[in-house]
């Protein structure tokens, strides 16, 4: 059975540029998931339909949910981390 297990980048911390950074990758990975989807022949709709191939979250970032933004900051975060966790330097 599978059982996730994520490397622990609680001590990981980000700085103020790389915070800053972090909205505007969560909105580009909000960009190319629509994009994917709209290329997929998905449009919007009112309630997510997989028959009918429709999405709610199918609308430029501002208007998403902040739930939905959310989601994506916390995608855009951990990868960061990640990236720090591994060594790696982030340099404008």
């Amino acid at each position: 059975m599978y059982e996730p297990n994520p490397v622990n980048t609680e001590d990981i911390i980000l700085s103020e540029d790389l915070l800053a950074l972090t909205e505007k990758i969560a909105e580009n990975i909000h960009e190319v998931w629509g994009r994917q989807r709209m290329d997929d022949g998905w449009k919007w709709g009112p309630e997510r339909n997989d028959q009918k191939r429709t999405h709610p979250c199918l609308v430029p970032y501002d208007e998403l949910p902040e739930s939905e933004k959310e989601y994506d900051r916390s995608t855009v975060t951990q990868t960061l981390k990640m990236i720090l966790y591994l060594g790696y330097k982030i340099q404008k």
